[in-house]
């Protein structure tokens, strides 16, 4: 019964597509932040300019996922509860998870990023298709 709950909170959490990320993260005077939460062996290969790394899991296993103890204690040591911010993986899965933390403890302005750093990256690069003639 208490993963039906989870699921709902998951379902139910604030999302924000890539396009949208992509406005509100280079409009200077938004104050939105780009908190990555993938592993740091995958953050260090790319990640959009100016994010910040708090892994959601510590390990992704054959045998199962490790989740980070300290997720929620890490962030608090980078952002405030009223901080605007965009969580993000890789497709977007664990993004909600680590978004619906976020928003249960008290985060208000947490939004997870639809189809992740994979849609973040497509739409930049939709941005800079020539338009069609």
């Amino acid at each position: 019964m208490a993963s039906a709950g989870k699921e709902e909170q998951v379902s139910a959490t604030p999302t924000v597509d890539a396009g949208q990320a992509r406005a509100l993260l280079s409009s200077g005077g938004g104050g939105h932040a780009y908190l990555d939460v993938r592993l740091p062996v995958d953050f260090d290969k790319d990640h959009a300019a100016g994010a910040v790394n708090v892994p959601y899991y510590l390990a992704v296993t054959p045998q199962g996922k490790e989740k980070n103890p300290k997720f929620l204690e890490e962030v608090g040591a980078r952002y405030g509860k009223e901080q605007h911010l965009v969580v993000a993986c890789r497709t977007g899965v664990r993004s909600k998870l680590a978004t619906a933390d976020l928003v249960n403890a008290g985060y208000k302005n947490a939004r997870s990023l639809q189809g992740g750093y994979v849609a973040f990256l497509q739409s930049a690069a939709a941005d800079q298709q020539p338009a069609p003639q």
